[in-house]
């Protein structure tokens, strides 16, 4: 690695969202100084939590502070901290891309507004706050040195889709930022202004735990030895002088262990928006603190919005854990099970040991007592929620939530509480499982379900047609998860879930005669579809529809056999059973044909046409379309 500066670029989607970000009409430009804010106090944390293992890598330089240099003259901003500090290669990976795993669904999000105004929560979802800064500079320049290094790094960039980088003389470890401000238009702030610097610093970042210091010039007393007096004693000329001191900004009380009465809604969204890079504020917080065999103070937040990563697999668990204050981890999984991942907030838990690991984490007892103990004020917080806002919260996160019916069977029943789903009778609203069992018919024993993709086609799949006419609700699941829920939850309430879809829903007896008088069809039927179906049979779900297609109670549903191939697994070949409706008259025509000629060629089409009218009615997709457009012609021309 030479000293000279190598220049590269930056990739396409990235040179997008530089100019979107330096072109944006963002309406509040102050977040460039929270952002850079937050990531001094993660470095310094970070370098914290290294200490706690090597004591040595913090030198004399004990005293942690994140430094504000404004200068109105030259219109640059500096801030600087003595974090842990970055390496050439870390620079490169950190700095010289943005959002790696989100930039994609960034862009996405920003064609979605218009792509006119960069709003505040696409900042922080996608983790660009260092990129804010170009909203107010026209050029960056970050010096680094990497705690243990010698050497230092210097980053530069103009935001016009290059950056340069080159090793670089850094007397002390730690990050610096230097900001060559834009020209400030009339009424913008400016941001080398003292107090303009302290609004922003108290609204934004009063409760980071590192000091936040600016040089203030203030006006003091001459000290008295140094006065200018007359013979009288009494002095001549000026008793004050202006002198220059460092000043802390910001209170660095941590809020989580602050009263809670002490906390008032704007402290929460400020401090939901510093953890979370969220700009909407929380949909419900829980504030407690927990005492007994163990002490530990939570600060939790319910979001209102799902971030655009949230089914990703990479995302990382909203939970920062501290011991007496001082960080361990911002992505404590263990903390929170899978299916609350969204949930943000602070644990800061005493009796945990600093250097504690993640694999240590796994097998801690107090950390599993710690889990249990939220999960249930977790459960309790959403059980407590309005209607309203409940259903807002379900909106966003009700797919995941659901999870935990599969994967938690301690708090299944819990989880399915607060389940909810829409129905045949709901009018898109959504339906609890109790509310569902309070308005079951007096005769309806059990509780039925359908799964699918689409909502519309599940409401009016002809399997519910026989359910409706009874009067019957029926659960509509369209969520993929929705195919493990119902394998994990099997009752509810001591009502047993029932697919519309498998099993024999003896909703009403088959009529022996007409059984017998289109026995032969059927098996004629089944012969000539034997590659597609295992059996034909009467139907005891239609009312109105010919035809539609039922599984065994122990068969794959349609819908998870459809998830798992578009997930690339093998699932093994299941035959459907082919059901039809005795009373509808195609059928009884049909039957006349075979009567007459049982090899009958357009019997062959007939039994086609069947399979293919109940595989769409499923939102199936049939195997010969041709063929399918082929048959129906020739039916049209007929009746025509």
């Amino acid at each position: 690695m030479s000293n000279q500066a190598k220049t590269h670029e930056f990739k396409s989607e990235v040179k997008q969202l530089l100019k979107l970000i330096i072109n944006s009409l963002y309406s509040n430009k102050e977040i460039f100084l929270r952002e850079l804010i937050s990531n001094a106090s993660d470095a310094i944390d970070k370098l914290r939590f290294e200490a706690q293992t090597n004591p040595d890598i913090l030198g004399k330089d004990t005293e942690f502070k994140i430094k504000l240099t404004p200068d109105g003259i030259k219109q640059t901003f500096d801030i600087s901290d003595n974090g842990i500090g970055m390496t050439y290669d870390e620079v490169m990976e950190n700095i010289g891309t943005i959002a790696q795993s989100g930039t994609a669904a960034f862009m996405a999000a920003m064609e979605q507004a218009n792509g006119d105004t960069l709003t505040p929560e696409l900042i922080g979802q996608f983790g660009v706050g260092f990129y804010s800064a170009f909203i107010v500079a026209d050029k960056i320049t970050l010096l680094t040195r990497a705690a243990g290094s010698e050497k230092g790094v210097r980053w530069e960039s103009h935001g016009d889709g290059t950056y340069t980088i080159e090793e670089a003389e850094k007397e002390s470890r730690g990050t610096s930022i230097t900001l060559e401000l834009k020209k400030k238009e009339d009424g913008e702030q400016d941001f080398t202004d003292e107090w303009v610097i302290r609004h922003i610093v108290k609204q934004h970042s009063d409760f980071v735990s590192y000091p936040v210091v600016m040089d203030v010039e203030k006006e003091e007393p001459i000290p008295e030895p140094e006065q200018l007096k007359d013979k009288d004693g009494k002095p001549l000329g000026k008793t004050t002088h202006k002198v220059v001191k460092e000043e802390t900004l910001n209170t660095m009380k941590a809020i989580w262990a602050k009263a809670k009465e002490e906390v008032d809604d704007k402290e929460h969204e400020e401090f939901y928006m510093h953890i979370s890079h969220d700009w909407n504020p929380p949909l419900a917080r829980l504030h407690s603190k927990f005492e007994g065999t163990t002490e530990y103070t939570a600060l939790l937040y319910i979001p209102s919005k799902a971030p655009l990563d949230l089914f990703n697999p990479d995302a990382k668990h909203g939970i920062h854990l501290y011991c007496k204050r001082v960080f361990i981890m911002d992505d404590c999984a263990e903390l929170m099970p899978e299916y609350l991942r969204f949930v943000k907030g602070v644990v800061d838990a005493s009796d945990l040991s600093l250097n504690i690991s993640r694999e240590i984490l796994q097998q801690n007892a107090l950390v599993k007592n710690i889990r249990q103990n939220l999960v249930k004020k977790i459960f309790e917080l959403l059980k407590g929620l309005e209607d309203k806002e409940y259903e807002k919260f379900y909106e966003e996160f009700g797919a995941v939530l659901k999870v935990g019916i599969h994967s938690d069977f301690e708090n299944k029943n819990k989880i399915a509480e607060l389940a909810r789903f829409k129905t045949s009778k709901s009018d898109g609203k959504w339906v609890s499982l109790k509310a569902y069992v309070d308005n079951m018919q007096p005769d309806q024993k059990e509780i039925y379900y359908i799964t699918g993709d689409n909502m519309t086609a599940l409401l009016n799949s002809p399997l519910l047609e026989q359910l409706k006419a009874k009067d019957y609700e029926v659960l509509l699941m369209s969520d993929p998860v929705d195919e493990w829920v119902v394998q994990s939850l099997t009752e509810y309430d001591g009502k047993s879930l029932k697919s519309a879809e498998k099993g024999d829903l003896a909703l009403d007896k088959v009529d022996d005669d007409k059984k017998d008088k289109y026995e032969g069809l059927f098996k004629q039927l089944r012969l000539l579809l034997e590659e597609n179906i295992k059996e034909v049979k009467p139907s005891t779900r239609l009312t109105d529809s010919v035809a539609c297609l039922s599984g065994d109670s122990s068969d794959m549903s349609a819908y998870m056999e459809k998830i798992l191939k578009a997930s690339g697994q093998k699932t093994p070949d299941t035959k459907r059973i082919l059901e039809l409706n005795m009373d509808h008259p195609v059928v009884d025509k049909i039957n006349s044909i075979f009567e007459k000629d049982a090899a009958a060629p357009v019997l062959k089409d007939y039994a086609h046409l069947l399979f293919d009218l109940a595989t769409i009615s499923e939102g199936g997709k049939i195997d010969d379309p041709a063929g399918f457009t082929r048959r129906v012609g020739e039916l049209m021309s007929d009746a025509l």
